[in-house]
């Protein structure tokens, strides 16, 4: 399994543009159910941070979120959107318990 957690901090004046990129790709994500990719979205306290988690099963590609036409919308603008850009951390499970499904 593949893990990642990628955070963020938008403008104050995108955050609600990045709420409705990213309740667009859940909403195509709805659609398409794709196999193996678990995937949430959160936004900080302090209103402007996001974090992103992500993760594959085995055998899965990032191509099934990333090739989503609502992924590439919201991809495509998100580093204007930012006063911090994204950044990726892979992840290792220690352990988890009813998290993703598990």
């Amino acid at each position: 399994m593949t893990q990642h957690m990628i955070r963020y901090t938008v403008k104050p004046d995108r955050v609600t543009e990045n709420e409705r990129l990213s309740r667009a790709v859940y909403e195509a994500l709805q659609r398409e159910r794709p196999l193996g990719l678990h995937y949430a979205t959160f936004k900080l306290a302090d209103g402007l941070g996001f974090v992103h988690v992500v993760s594959y099963d085995e055998g899965v590609s990032n191509t099934v979120l990333t090739s989503l036409p609502a992924f590439k919308a919201f991809s495509e603008g998100v580093k204007e959107r930012c006063s911090e850009p994204p950044v990726r951390s892979d992840l290792t499970e220690i352990g988890s318990y009813g998290f993703f499904g598990a």
